[in-house]
């Protein structure tokens, strides 16, 4: 009778081995995943020639690659993650440093945060004029100093005591986004209402990138130059944590792109993230209900990588510059809905 509760212990085992071996197996949960943005302003489809599409394609590869190789080979996602926006920071392809968008004035001014998902410290700044990285300079904030954002001249006095690289404001010129700004504001002269203008311009673009390494660590990176013709001093969403940047290793890692305005009211960053920690939600559950149910039609996208590494690209306009890659070989890019290799 001794026996009895051993062979019966046996026997249980024996049958939860075979039912475990029968069972389909779970897939592998990725070591490192990275997603990139290059905004949600996109060319359109219909009238965009191949060589266009696929110079931005390549764009988004090289990029994509650079920060998939920096996770592969163990590093960290905060070094992904800046490695990646400075590289679309100098494509003046994109909205952000070199192809930045002109103010009303006819100049630029820059915006960048960035975010460590391990400790919840964070840097941005805001409206710097002659920072050639602005995305470098954020995370210096963070590093450097007991504060989140830093503006305008104080930001460029912390540039020049932290010796990052300079340009004159002109270097971000790009005939592209003169050629906006002009048509901006022929359209103001002819009477033309803000919302108008906001559906025909290329106001959305940003640059973004989020990221889980091979330690566990989630981080976040978002650059803009903003939106045309902005009036003097505008702030979108960018720099703005829990609006468009956002990353906690408990939930997930976000970049936005949009209209700023739209993320700072819903905290589209943060609300993502409070989906997945309070709500139960997959990282697409959150990222679709963010944009999708908080925001309004065309009003952008988000790329979202979560602790598990669940990739989510969500976005409500005609379409979105973006990649993905991860551990297991996954590496895609794409403008509209569909993606290639």
């Amino acid at each position: 009778m001794r026996q009895l509760p051993f062979l019966l212990l046996v026997a249980l085992l024996a049958a939860a081995l075979t039912a475990c071996a029968s069972s389909p197996s779970r897939p592998a949960r990725p070591s490192f995943a990275i997603a990139i943005h290059g905004g949600a302003g996109v060319i359109d489809k219909a009238t965009t020639t191949p060589e266009e599409r696929d110079a931005y394609l390549a764009s988004l590869r090289s990029a994509l690659a650079a920060g998939r190789d920096e996770l592969a080979r163990g590093g960290t996602a905060m070094d992904a993650c800046e490695k990646v926006v400075r590289i679309l920071e100098d494509d003046p392809s994109f909205n952000a440093g070199k192809g930045a968008v002109f103010t009303e004035a006819g100049t630029h001014e820059l915006d960048a945060s960035i975010m460590d998902g391990a400790t919840l410290k964070a840097g941005a700044v805001a409206g710097v004029r002659t920072v050639r990285n602005p995305i470098s300079l954020a995370r210096l904030v963070m590093e450097r100093t007991r504060h989140i954002l830093l503006i305008a001249d104080g930001a460029e006095q912390f540039a020049t005591e932290m010796a990052v690289e300079r340009v004159g404001n002109s270097w971000f010129d790009t005939p592209k986004r003169r050629e906006a700004l002009e048509k901006e504001l022929e359209q103001r002269r002819r009477g033309v209402t803000g919302d108008d203008i906001a559906r025909h311009q290329d106001y959305r673009g940003t640059v973004g990138a989020v990221a889980l390494d091979t330690h566990g660590n989630l981080a976040a990176a978002t650059s803009t130059g903003g939106m045309t013709a902005k009036k003097w001093g505008r702030v979108g969403d960018s720099p703005i944590i829990g609006a468009g940047t956002y990353a906690n290793n408990k939930t997930c890692a976000v970049s936005g792109t949009g209209t700023g305005e739209q993320f700072i009211r819903h905290t589209i960053a943060k609300s993502i993230a409070a989906a997945i920690e309070y709500r139960g939600m997959t990282a697409h559950q959150a990222a679709h209900h963010a944009v999708h149910g908080l925001l309004d039609p065309d009003d952008g996208g988000v790329i979202v990588v979560s602790h598990t590494g669940e990739i989510a690209m969500i976005f409500n306009t005609i379409g979105m510059y973006r990649g993905a890659a991860d551990s297991s070989g996954r590496f895609e890019v794409g403008i509209w809905e569909e993606v290639t290799k």
